[in-house]
């Protein structure tokens, strides 16, 4: 397996504005997939990982931009606490979170490393691992680096965030009855 030094993977995280089923266009008209990833502040190693990847990325980014990181360089790991209202999303309390995109669809797989075909098996707020790589941009005068979406790992269930769509059979209860009063088989 080859490893870059702008590749990450990370430990336990939760999944937000999951959109890795159906790509969603974009103000340029591009369709992409992504994924919000909040990672716990706990997680220092996750973060270490990250903060090393960006370093490098901004250094191979000096050839995009003149040869030297310009000083409003943004980067895509966020403050939860400060960067949210957290009376909206109070999810995002006590988390680090970025935004990791692709225009191909990642792949999804369980902690058996199988892969997940039910569209509802994987959704905002289940937990997992994300596999990212981080790279500079030059784009409309904006410079930085972006974080690439590779696959997912879902490890757990969780909540499901921001209105989330049910599953039909979570839904409905197995001793119903009609209005006759005959319970359904």
């Amino acid at each position: 397996m080859t490893t870059s030094p702008t590749k990450i993977t990370t430990k336990k995280v939760r999944f937000n504005f999951c959109y890795v089923w159906t790509p969603q266009e974009g103000d340029d008209g591009r369709k992409s997939y992504g994924v919000c990833i909040m990672i716990p502040k706990s997680d220092t190693e996750t973060v270490a990982k990250i903060n090393a990847a960006i370093k490098v990325a901004k250094e191979e980014g000096k050839s995009k931009w003149g040869g030297k990181i310009p000083p409003n360089c943004k980067t895509p790991l966020r403050d939860g606490d400060t960067e949210r209202d957290l009376d909206v999303n109070p999810e995002f309390a006590g988390h680090w979170f970025l935004n990791a995109n692709t225009l191909h669809q990642p792949g999804i797989i369980d902690k058996n490393k199988e892969e997940i075909l039910d569209t509802t098996e994987f959704y905002s707020g289940c937990y997992g691992r994300a596999s990212i790589n981080f790279y500079p941009y030059d784009s409309k005068g904006n410079k930085g680096i972006a974080a690439g979406l590779n696959n997912l790992q879902k490890l757990s269930d969780g909540e499901p965030l921001g209105g989330g769509k049910s599953r039909a059979e979570d839904d409905f209860d197995d001793d119903f009855e009609d209005e006759d009063g005959d319970l359904l088989d």
